[in-house]
C-alpha cells in the first residue's frame, strides 16, 4: 500500500464522523459531493483519500453509508477495543477521562496515574488513581497499548521514556514539550497553545490582501 499522508488519515476520521451522522439520520447512500460539502473539501479529494485503500462506491450511485463507515472503522483500527492508560490526573487528564467519544470509538482507559499524593487514591468512576511509581508494572500487567500523557512539560520526557521501556508503542502527548521516542513508537502531539496561535493568526490576517512585492518601478 502507498504511504498515506497524515492529512488523509485526519480526513478519514472526519468522513467517519459525518457518515455516522448520516447513518443516524437514515441515509442509505451518499455521493462524494455531499460528503465533501459537509467535510469542507472537494469530491476529488474524497475520492483520492479513499483510493489509498481500495475502490469504494459505484459510479452514479455513490457510497453505501453503513458499508463505507464500516470500511473506515477497519482502516482506522476501530474494529477492536484498545487498552489505554492516562498519566496525569489534573484538569486536562480529568477532561480526557470524561470524554465519551473515546469509549464510543473503542478506546478504554484502564489505568490513571499521578505523582501528586493528594490525587493518588482518588476514585474516578470506580477506577483508582495510582501512584506513578507503579507505572511500568501496571502498563505491563494490564496489557496497555496506548498511553495518554497529560503532565507538565518538564516531566513529560521522563514519563515517555518509562512508557516506552514498558513496551507501549502508541503515545498521545498533551504536554507542551518536544519529545523524543525511538523508531517503532508512534507519538502524536496535541499542543493546544499552537492550535490557538494558528487560530489567532488566521483571525488577525482575515481579509488582508496579499500585495505583490514591488518591482522598484514607481
Amino acid at each position: 500500500m502507498r504511504k498515506v499522508p497524515e492529512s488523509t488519515v485526519g480526513r478519514l476520521s472526519l468522513y467517519l464522523r459525518l457518515l455516522e451522522e448520516f447513518e443516524e439520520r437514515g441515509f442509505a447512500t451518499i455521493s462524494s459531493e455531499a460528503l465533501a460539502d459537509r467535510a469542507g473539501t472537494t469530491a476529488a479529494q474524497v475520492r483520492k483519500d479513499l483510493s489509498f485503500f481500495g475502490t469504494f462506491g459505484k459510479r452514479g450511485l455513490g457510497y453505501s453509508v453503513p458499508e463505507l463507515a464500516g470500511e473506515l472503522r477497519g482502516i482506522l483500527g476501530l474494529g477492536r477495543s484498545w487498552r489505554v492508560a492516562l498519566v496525569g490526573a489534573g484538569k486536562i487528564g480529568a477532561a480526557l477521562y470524561g470524554y465519551q467519544d473515546f469509549r464510543r470509538q473503542g478506546f478504554f482507559i484502564r489505568a490513571v496515574f499521578d505523582a501528586d499524593p493528594a490525587k493518588i487514591g482518588q476514585r474516578w468512576d470506580g477506577l483508582q488513581v495510582r501512584s506513578e511509581r507503579e507505572l511500568e508494572e501496571v502498563l505491563r500487567g494490564e496489557g496497555i497499548e496506548i498511553v495518554i500523557v497529560a503532565v507538565p512539560a518538564e516531566a513529560a520526557q521522563g514519563v515517555v521514556d518509562r512508557v516506552v521501556r514498558a513496551g507501549v508503542r502508541g503515545i498521545l502527548n498533551f504536554a507542551p514539550a518536544q519529545l523524543r521516542v525511538p523508531s517503532g513508537v508512534v507519538l502524536k502531539n496535541v499542543n493546544m497553545a499552537v492550535e490557538m496561535e494558528g487560530l489567532s493568526y488566521a483571525l488577525a490576517n482575515a481579509g488582508r490582501e496579499r500585495r505583490a512585492p514591488s518591482n522598484g518601478r514607481g
